[in-house]
């Protein structure tokens, strides 16, 4: 018994000398009441463009700290002059200090500017209870693809919450690739212990720097975009509102990603961000709103193409089946109006835009004898717009992608009664119009599917972090089949050459590009709120394509009139490094947004439909823009 005793004894003894001697931890955890930890934030990734330009940086700002405690006699005035604050505001941001603790440090003033803070070092010694903290902030090289890059913000409740990483004052990317990218891109934060007296007084390192850790700086990001083919872009766009998407087809690199109004990035950065972001965010021309990836637009006659290739899978048309368009589609009850009078097969029909074409081919689709209902019929229509990446989110590297809106049988089934719909209730899909909804992003991508012949990569802006193109996610290398058989596609993408030129009723022959075949298709949607929008979707060269790209400009007629020209010069600047048309580039620079002469000198382009009947054709969906008074996903502000 007394053995065991004194061998009890024994090990507590030799525990306790391991605690209170040999193991450091125990004592550093007692003595955590008398350090003081300072962060060290890491430098945040910068961002390059495809070529390697260097677009998003760093620049050193500095957080003012203050311990209320050890604040003692000094020149007041001096020191708010260097901070260009009142001596109420330095009172009062004291009081709020010390509110929280007199001997605890909190912080100042946010975000010292580097030139203020070279002024401030140099007499700091002379302010007791001060002391700096350094951090960098967001600096980039031109005022462009603001949405792209989103914004970084300070976290907020939530962001604490769902990541134990964050600490109050911490900085988070709040939208675009900031967001989306933020883990890659924010590093990971060290910190300096160091020892101090009851009042809080720096005495020395802790423990000589042995629990000191160092920041990492966060990853650099290399992305899809090429900077001078988005800067062109939005010069394009200036003072226009509306959207440009170019892919390149083989990989689903985005090449550019434009959205007009837009912002100048910088305003987003430093103590001005959140009055700035106020201001955005109620500017009626609404420059926070991307609309690349969350306006809704009907599709309109860009469309016609899919239509054409669906017929050809379904086995409903062949490439010569031919219609008769008597300036425009007549059914009992319906007129859609054209301006055609002959007959067409699909290539001239594509190249002509004519409507009544296309509402023949879409009723045979909705009426194929191969399905037992015109509602299973839909269904397999509806599945070839899926394969191609509408009525879904693609899934891009960007949190706030809207899906669009292609309607399900339940959509009409709820206006008219199960069984009680058929092909010319609507037939306004037939020519894109109707309830159809997509983003410019998701046509660009149809666009590519199309260059192709028949497959799609997910559209992406990253191309590589710090350099390794392996570390990207591999969904962005994955092929999705359309379920078009490549055969098909030859015939629509003469029809589609020939909407340049070459085929009578061609919409856009005006813009053709000397040296280069591109395939092209014009677009007219309705907009009950004002005039319609243009579109044109393009791809090139047609046989080995290295560029897609969508143009919306709203409000600006037909397709011809304004996309078609800035889509011609954006592939022409791509492709080729300069523009050889300076007096296109000239009427889109300096032309008011207005229906011109160009459609006096070429072939007008497609009319609308109209319908008559509102028994007959489905309830249309107005054309929307989505905005919801910007409560959508990255447009919020807590802080």
């Amino acid at each position: 018994m007394i053995i065991s005793i004194t061998l009890v004894g024994l090990l507590l003894m030799v525990r306790l000398f391991m605690i209170q001697v040999v193991d450091k931890s125990y004592r550093l955890s007692a003595e955590n009441n008398v350090l003081r930890y300072v962060t060290s934030y890491p430098a945040r990734g910068l961002m390059y463009d495809r070529n390697g330009e260097l677009l998003v940086y760093n620049q050193a700002v500095y957080d003012l700290m203050v311990i209320p405690g050890q604040v003692g006699e000094m020149d007041t005035l001096a020191f708010c002059n260097i901070l260009k604050i009142t001596p109420e505001s330095f009172r009062s941001r004291i009081k709020e200090a010390s509110r929280y603790s007199d001997f605890a440090p909190s912080v100042f003033l946010k975000m010292v500017s580097s030139e203020t803070y070279a002024v401030l070092q140099e007499s700091l010694y002379r302010y007791p209870g001060f002391y700096v903290q350094s951090r960098t902030l967001r600096k980039y090289s031109d005022q462009m693809a603001a949405h792209v890059f989103g914004y970084v913000s300070e976290v907020n409740d939530k962001n604490i919450q769902n990541d134990s990483y964050y600490k109050m004052g911490d900085y988070i990317g709040k939208s675009g690739l900031e967001e989306y990218y933020e883990k890659d891109l924010r590093g990971s934060k060290g910190a300096s212990i160091f020892l101090v007296d009851v009042h809080n007084r720096i005495k020395g390192s802790y423990m000589d720097g042995r629990y000191d850790t160092v920041s990492v700086p966060g990853s650099d990001i290399t992305i899809t975009l090429d900077s001078e083919l988005q800067r062109y872009g939005e010069k394009l766009l200036k003072n226009k509102n509306g959207s440009v998407v170019a892919i390149e087809p083989s990989t689903g690199e985005i090449l550019a990603m434009v959205t007009s109004p837009a912002y100048d990035p910088g305003l987003l950065v430093g103590r001005p961000r959140s009055s700035n972001f106020l201001s955005l965010q109620n500017d009626t021309l609404k420059p926070l709103f991307n609309r690349a990836i969350m306006a809704l637009y009907p599709p309109g006659s860009t469309f016609k193409p899919l239509n054409g290739l669906i017929a050809l899978q379904e086995g409903v048309i062949t490439p010569a089946t031919d219609f008769f368009c008597n300036h425009g589609y007549y059914a009992p009850g319906v007129h859609v109006a054209c301006h055609h009078f002959g007959s067409f097969d699909l290539a001239h029909a594509v190249a002509a835009s004519c409507n009544a074409y296309f509402c023949n081919v879409f009723r045979k689709i909705i009426e194929n004898p191969n399905h037992s209902s015109v509602a299973e019929a839909y269904v397999s229509w509806r599945s070839y717009l899926s394969a191609f990446g509408l009525g879904s989110k693609l899934r891009i590297d960007m949190a706030s992608e809207l899906p669009g809106f292609v309607p399900e049988p339940g959509y009409y089934d709820r206006y008219y009664g199960e069984g009680r719909w058929k092909a010319l209730t609507i037939l306004s899909l037939s020519i894109g119009q109707g309830e159809l909804g997509t983003t410019p992003l998701q046509m660009a991508n149809m666009t590519a599917a199309i260059a192709n012949r028949g497959h799609y990569y997910t559209p992406h802006l990253i191309k590589a972090i710090d350099g390794d193109s392996t570390h990207i996610d591999a969904r962005f290398s994955e092929r999705h089949e359309t379920g078009i058989d490549s055969a098909h596609f030859e015939v629509t993408i003469d029809g589609m050459k020939g909407v340049l030129g070459g085929m009578e009723g061609a919409t856009a022959g005006w813009v053709a590009i000397r040296g280069i075949e591109m395939a092209g298709k014009t677009g007219t949607a309705e907009n009950p709120h004002g005039p319609d929008h243009s579109i044109f979707v393009a791809f090139a060269p047609a046989d080995n394509p290295r560029i897609a790209i969508a143009v919306y400009v709203e409000n600006s007629g037909f397709g011809s009139t304004y996309a078609a020209p800035a889509a011609s010069l954006m592939i022409e600047k791509y492709l080729t490094g300069e523009i050889s048309n300076r007096w296109l580039e000239d009427y889109i620079l300096k032309e008011p947004v207005a229906v011109t002469r160009a459609q006096e000198e070429e072939p007008e382009e497609e009319e609308r439909a109209t319908t008559i009947s509102s028994e007959t054709i489905g309830p249309v969906r107005e054309e929307r823009i989505i905005e919801e008074d910007m409560n959508l996903p990255g447009y919020e502000e807590k802080d």
